[in-house]
């Protein structure tokens, strides 16, 4: 069956970062378009970045253009986040997802990981 596992969450200061990963298995990895959601409390999950099957295209909401990246790793089955001059309203549960289209819309996610938390605070 489709498991996404998450790692690499947890505190950190403002301005500093941080890198998520995501091993992927029970489908073809280089056959997925594959993103990062995120949940901010008291607001609904929202699309931060998706990569292409091959991984060599992204895109990224305004609100982390600039500051995160969204490395494919095919051999590894791996998906990253990294994430720089990390901000206070950075702060959210942070989920893997495997993308029907390439889309951050949350109608095209079809699997989910289990999420991992990310606080940003001083």
């Amino acid at each position: 069956q489709v498991q996404l596992v998450e790692a690499g969450g947890g505190l950190v200061q403002p301005g500093g970062s941080l890198t998520l990963s995501c091993v992927a298995s029970g489908f073809p990895f280089d056959q997925y378009v594959m993103g990062w959601f995120r949940q901010i409390p008291g607001q609904e999950r929202e699309g931060v970045s998706w990569t292409a099957k091959s991984g060599l295209n992204s895109a990224y909401a305004p609100s982390v253009l600039g500051r995160f990246t969204i490395p494919k790793d095919l051999p590894t089955n791996t998906l990253y986040l990294r994430m720089n001059d990390l901000k206070p309203e950075d702060t959210a549960i942070y989920y893997c997802v495997r993308l029907t289209f390439y889309t951050l819309s949350l109608d095209a996610v079809d699997a989910w990981g289990q999420g991992t938390q990310v606080t940003v605070s001083s």
